[in-house]
């Protein structure tokens, strides 16, 4: 594919930092006691955080 990566395999890594990111979200929110905003941006961040190493993570498990 000259030196491009297909589209198909960019809308795989986005649905599953998506997926990872959401899951992580819910956890966060799950875990606290109080929903403020500075505790969605909180949780948001490192829910990004943590769905990029969990990408990281698994495709260094899984060689792809």
């Amino acid at each position: 594919m000259s030196g491009r990566t297909a589209p198909r395999a960019v809308l795989l890594a986005a649905g599953e930092l998506l997926a990872w990111w959401a899951v992580l979200l819910l956890l966060w929110l799950v875990f606290i006691s109080s929903v403020y905003t500075l505790e969605w941006v909180v949780g948001a961040s490192a829910a990004a955080v943590g769905a990029l190493l969990a990408r990281a993570g698994r495709r260094a498990v899984t060689w792809r």
